[in-house]
């Protein structure tokens, strides 16, 4: 099991700063992290069953232990191309809260890398880029060996709504 994702670091000034741990993972050329805590399970990319009239970042549903789980392409999410499929694809499912629920939702990355330290400090907050491009999903952005590796909020990866309609997709396709 994953150890617990926050500790207390005390540096040399005697300050105690706030290190949190995230799962690491490339998105075509763009390096991205997740909270470990909402990390469910990393697994190997499976046959999804696909499901008519979903939006098309929905790449389908999968069987996880009996429960139906959408699983979203966060390329195509971002206004991306999706990428291939290839033997260092994973599925990684997460666990995402929205109104009030907890739902778990597989994302398709193409490769995991590591779980990293990242302390408070070498966080900075999202950029702003003006009304047109939306950085809500955006926690912040961490400096990992002088690169920038873009932190996700997962609880924002998906509006209510959105969520929702995933959620009676998969049921309709679980029942079908």
């Amino acid at each position: 099991m994953v150890q617990a994702a926050t500790q207390q670091v005390t540096a040399a000034s005697g300050s105690v700063p706030l290190v949190e741990q995230y799962l690491t993972f490339v998105l075509g050329k763009e390096a991205f992290a997740i909270g470990i805590l909402a990390i469910k399970e990393i697994m190997e990319y499976t046959q999804l069953t696909t499901v008519p009239m979903t939006p098309e970042y929905v790449r389908g549903v999968m069987n996880l232990r009996g429960a139906v789980v959408p699983v979203l392409d966060l390329s195509v999410r971002f206004g991306k191309q999706s990428s291939p499929v290839t033997k260092r694809t994973c599925i990684v499912v997460i666990e995402i809260a929205t109104g009030g629920e907890r739902h778990d939702v597989g994302i398709v990355v193409d490769t995991v890398n590591a779980v990293l330290d990242i302390p408070s400090s070498q966080i900075e907050p999202p950029p702003s880029f003006g009304s047109h491009i939306r950085t809500d999903f955006i926690q912040g952005m961490g400096k990992v060996n002088g690169q920038f590796v873009i932190l996700l909020e997962v609880d924002r990866l998906l509006a209510r709504e959105e969520m929702l309609s995933l959620t009676q997709a998969g049921e309709t396709a679980s029942a079908g």
